[in-house]
């Protein structure tokens, strides 16, 4: 159908701030760090690339990084009870209609699956969706609740030209919930290329800090990250993210967070600015009910540290040795102990980390992994 390459948009409400590095735009999550990241690197090979996202202010058609940005509507905008239709749906697909791509990508489960199906299928574009967790992979359709938003989804899923999932996990499960075969790519990360001689892992654990990454959601589980603040006084954690209107029982456990001397809560960080924490980390935590596949291990694997997880997408944790799972948060303070308090057990784990960040989420080999996609959806 093209003897060239397709031009490709993505259609992700919410990742203005990652492309932009606007501090005033604070919505930041794994999905949109994705999005942007093979989204950079495409637009650097020399794909035409856009976004579809929300209306902040910006102008319509900004450039970022080569990748050219159209406002569909701003988030307050419309008549409760009437804004569904207009502004957000027509207003979606008119941005979807400036972009004028090949091929439109759509990521996360929601209403936006079935409308960029819609317009895509009315329109004869390309659609492409990408699985952002498990839930939507078995009809729990993550933490969607209104029938609407389900029915949405489900019809947007069954009308994509192909599907991409994170695991063998959500490739299964795709397949035997919806009878749709799934593509397999991994999440990408970018290589800081970090010191790890034995005098800089040994500088890791004189003070050893503790990283926590994440909006302060239900999923994430802050009440956990707070038990296992209490429980490892002798160290230092370092939580980042925020919420701007928690449920009641999340903002009482964030504000346990904040009453504990060994914690310093960072609060929102611009995706520019969050690799500095990272880069002083000498363990990751990962407290979560479930996820799909969270690009904080990429960020701290990329940086050989390990990980110490309720979650374990396809037994990663397990099978490579990049860190320690278990639900069973007694277990988590010796878990801890065992990586940080033993020099030679984590350079281990620390180069197992590395390893596996290099083989499996390498940005230059997850993007021609898209590349092959794309052209494959555009014939």
């Amino acid at each position: 159908m093209f003897s060239h390459r397709p031009s490709i948009c993505f259609v992700a409400p919410n990742n203005y701030a990652v492309l932009s590095g606007d501090p005033n735009v604070q919505h930041i999550g794994g999905a949109e760090v994705q999005r942007a990241l093979i989204a950079r690197e495409l637009a650097q090979r020399g794909w035409r690339v856009s976004f579809v996202t929300l209306d902040h202010g910006q102008p319509d058609g900004i450039e970022h990084d080569g990748i050219r940005v159209f406002k569909a509507y701003a988030y307050s905008d419309g008549v409760r009870g009437l804004r569904f239709i207009h502004p957000r749906w027509t207003g979606l697909n008119a941005a979807m209609h400036r972009a004028d791509a090949d091929i439109y990508i759509q990521r996360t489960a929601g209403i936006e699956t079935g409308q960029v199906a819609h317009w895509t299928q009315t329109s004869g574009k390309k659609f492409v969706y990408a699985v952002a967790s498990e839930p939507e992979c078995d009809r729990r359709v993550g933490n969607r609740t209104s029938w609407r938003e389900r029915a949405f989804f489900k019809y947007g899923l069954r009308r994509a030209n192909a599907v991409v999932a994170q695991t063998r996990r959500q490739v299964e499960l795709i397949k035997a919930t919806y009878r749709i075969d799934a593509r397999l790519i991994r999440s990408a990360g970018i290589d800081p290329k970090p010191d790890l001689s034995d005098d800089a892992l040994a500088a890791r654990l004189q003070a050893p800090h503790i990283l926590w990454v994440g909006r302060f959601s239900r999923p994430k589980r802050v009440d956990r990250l707070l038990k296992i603040v209490q429980a490892c006084s002798q160290y230092q954690f370092d939580i980042v993210g925020d919420h701007p209107h928690p449920a009641p029982d999340i903002a009482a456990a964030v504000a346990g967070l904040h009453q504990q001397p060994n914690v310093t809560m960072h609060g929102f960080v611009p995706y520019r600015d969050v690799g500095t924490h990272y880069d002083r980390a000498a363990l990751l935590l990962c407290t979560s009910d479930w996820e799909g596949f969270p690009n904080t291990f990429i960020e701290a694997w990329s940086r050989g540290i390990p990980v110490v997880s309720t979650v374990d997408p396809d037994d990663v944790i397990t099978r490579t040795g990049c860190g320690a799972t278990s639900t069973d948060l007694q277990q988590w303070p010796d878990l801890m102990n065992t990586i940080l308090g033993q020099h030679a057990t984590y350079i281990e784990t620390t180069h197992r980390a590395r390893e596996h960040f290099t083989s499996s989420h390498g940005l230059d080999h997850v993007t021609t992994q898209w590349e092959s996609l794309l052209m494959k959806v555009a014939t």
